[in-house]
């Protein structure tokens, strides 16, 4: 059914991206900003380990770009990886200025470091809620601002697509019923694809619909192979894989295998502080060779200050002992999990996809920014940089006005979601078996088989919950089909069949349209 006359600019999702761009617009036009459940479900939300930017008197802008195309493995677009360092001190004091409380010495901002920064940069609130902090002062920046409105429990299902440009969005509401809303322009800030398997460190909202919904729509999608396991999730049996923040191997805490020994020396001069791909791939060997019966690697902090630790990172204290573990006397046993997308809608520096009228920033996009490995706490940052860009580019356009297009539509009964989790969990295990840390041909080709098959299965979706098994299966193929199309190994992506990396044929990004993979 129509319910809504039309807005100038639709904004989904209300991450850090989405909220910055609603403030970028607020001058220029009714903004509409739709969560998919409530705006605190976002990967923001949960983002734990800081913000990087070269602030302090230590530091460098140049630096902090070396550290991000270092980490990039070669693939980093140099324009938008300068364009994220060289903007960065501008919006963090903007964010200071909107009421975001950065932990502090006195008045001075308190600098920490990650792995494979060379210079203490990274911010933190509240010890380890950074993202909860920041998205409470975007969000009440936001809601000053008279032309944004914030539509929770709003799930955006497809793109409207009018005479070749992005006319608007349908959705379902929050009471079931189907829903279309036109619009001038639509920024996709729908964060990342985590539940796409088993273990991942994302909440339960980070399906991939933004990605999913811009390929059906036919714009490009970039770099899909490169997905970030983060090395150290919780694993414990029924609980949920919490992050432990990269920030606690950053104050000093310690790698152990099952048989209680150090071992990231043998696999790289930084230990465990080098990259996150690096560790992520001793951590899954360490697994593999252990002779324990259900074996994990445990980090360890016992020899750390138990009440500075607890200061530091009193989120992670807490939860921990929610499941009877003192992260400041006990071994914490932990697994990588999926965490985070390099990949995404291709995009250039100020969010416009390769369709007239889309846009998309933060982890939905993909800018080259990251190149084949994100940096540590260079998230929250380019969710902040080209949300803001985003949000500038969409108003300088100059746009006719929206589409009259409208919809009528009755969704037909609601369907068993039971079938839905059922394939949900079968697209987990695929993912995770076979498009996971590891990858070789021979995997990658039954996932791609299995996920073909299972197409027909998720066509005709109804619900949230079936949409959001359509999305995974979508976004599924799309990163399989780059993983077995990109023949090397680079930063993220790892093939045991190709071990090394190979310049000549892959110093290029992936770049899907329809049918086709294509590198340049």
């Amino acid at each position: 059914m129509q319910k809504d006359s039309g807005t100038d600019f639709l904004v989904i999702g209300a991450g850090v991206a989405g909220l910055r761009a609603a403030i970028e617009l607020a001058d220029a036009g009714r903004v509409v900003v739709l969560a998919k459940r409530e705006i605190t479900d976002s990967n923001t939300q949960w983002a734990q380990g800081g913000i990087a930017a070269a602030l302090s008197d230590e530091d460098e802008i140049s630096l902090h770009l070396q550290d991000t195309l270092i980490a990039g493995d070669g693939l980093c677009n140099v324009d938008a990886a300068k364009a994220l360092v060289e903007d960065a001190p501008q919006q963090i004091e903007e964010l200071i200025a909107w009421g975001t409380e950065f932990d502090r010495e006195g008045t001075k901002l308190t600098f920490g470091r990650e792995g494979a920064h060379s210079r203490n940069r990274i911010l933190h609130a509240h010890g380890d809620s950074t993202g909860r902090e920041i998205l409470r002062a975007l969000y009440a920046k936001a809601k000053t601002l008279k032309n944004v409105s914030v539509r929770e429990f709003e799930f955006s299902t497809d793109l409207l697509v009018h005479d070749g440009r992005v006319s608007g969005i349908r959705l379902i509401d929050e009471a079931g019923s189907a829903e279309t809303i036109p619009a001038r322009a639509v920024l996709l800030a729908t964060g990342g694809l985590g539940q796409l398997y088993r273990n991942t460190t994302n909440p339960a909202v980070a399906t991939g619909d933004g990605v999913a919904m811009a390929y059906r729509a036919g714009a490009e999608i970039s770099d899909m192979e490169f997905i970030q396991f983060h090395p150290t999730a919780l694993y414990l049996e029924n609980a949920p894989r919490f992050l432990l923040s990269e920030a606690l191997r950053g104050e000093g805490a310690y790698l152990r295998n099952s048989e209680q020994q150090r071992f990231m020396s043998k696999y790289h001069d930084l230990g465990e502080l080098a990259p996150r791909d690096v560790v992520a791939r001793a951590i899954v060997h360490e697994l593999e060779v252990s002779k324990a019966k259900d074996p994990v690697v445990y980090l360890d902090l016992r020899h750390l200050h138990a009440d500075v630790m607890k200061l530091r990172f009193p989120r992670i204290y807490s939860t921990c002992l929610q499941y009877k573990i003192d992260i400041t006397a006990d071994l914490i046993p932990i697994r990588p999990a999926a965490h985070y997308a390099m990949g995404g809608v291709h995009t250039d520096l100020h969010g416009r996809a390769s369709i007239t009228g889309l846009y998309a920033a933060g982890e939905a996009a993909a800018t080259g920014v990251h190149g084949a490995n994100r940096l540590a706490s260079n998230s929250l940052l380019e969710g902040l940089v080209f949300g803001a860009r985003a949000g500038k580019a969409m108003k300088e356009e100059s746009f006719s006005g929206f589409s009259d297009q409208t919809e009528n539509r009755v969704l037909p009964a609601a369907g068993d979601d039971k079938e839905s989790d059922k394939i949900k969990r079968e697209i987990q295990d695929l993912m995770w078996k076979h498009v996971g840390i590891a990858r070789d041909a021979e995997g990658l080709k039954k996932a791609i088989a299995a996920l073909e098959n299972i197409h027909p299965k998720v066509m005709h979706a109804h619900t949230r919950r079936a949409y959001e098994t359509r999305n995974r299966q979508t976004v599924g193929l799309l990163v399989a089909k780059s993983a077995l199309a990109r023949e090397e190994s680079r930063g993220a992506h790892y093939r045991t069949d190709f071990p090394k990396h190979d310049d000549a044929n892959f110093l290029k990004h992936s770049i899907i349209l329809g049918d086709s993979i294509r590198f340049e």
